[in-house]
């Protein structure tokens, strides 16, 4: 299933991911620091949606209270709310 979700707080401006029973298939990220992001969208992929919540959620980025990574936390919540 294909999921977008606009983060908030963050310099990423959208991430489409791909899921298949809760193991992400892909995330594809637009804007933010492509070099981390990329890294990141090939270590997310096989892995459990819960797995990534409970590692992500809450990384916080310099002063922000928020980072991309929490930003997928939240957007992986969403999605799991609304399946």
């Amino acid at each position: 299933m294909r999921y977008e979700y606009i983060p908030k707080g963050v310099c990423s401006r959208k991430f489409v991911f791909e899921i298949e029973d809760n193991i992400i298939k892909n995330l594809e990220v637009s804007g933010g620091c492509q070099g981390n992001l990329s890294g990141i969208s090939k270590i997310l992929r096989g892995m459990n949606i819960n797995d990534v919540i409970k590692a992500f959620e809450g990384t916080t980025c310099g002063p922000k209270k928020t980072s991309c990574p929490d930003q997928i936390a939240v957007a992986l919540k969403e999605f799991a709310a609304n399946d």
